[in-house]
């Protein structure tokens, strides 16, 4: 089950968090956007973007670097 990435349109921070995604070469993620989602918009509002993990629950909050996504995916810093 692939990661994903709640996030906003029209949102710099998530552009940016995409942006370390790529780099830390996340292989498999989905975007949801919450707008318009009221259930979504009222966990994540605040918090977008948000890289969560479905299958074990564990959620990543912005602001995110590389070392810290590969940490999350269980990859190390390198």
């Amino acid at each position: 089950m692939p990661l994903i990435l709640y996030q906003r349109d029209d949102c710099h921070l998530c552009d940016q968090a995409l942006e370390v995604l790529a780099q830390a070469r996340v292989p498999d993620f989905d975007s949801v956007f919450i707008d318009d989602d009221e259930a979504l918009e009222a966990r994540y509002g605040m918090r977008v973007p948000v890289l969560r993990d479905p299958q074990g629950g564990a959620e990543l909050d912005w602001p995110f670097g590389i070392g810290q996504v590969r940490r999350f995916l269980g990859q190390g810093s390198g």
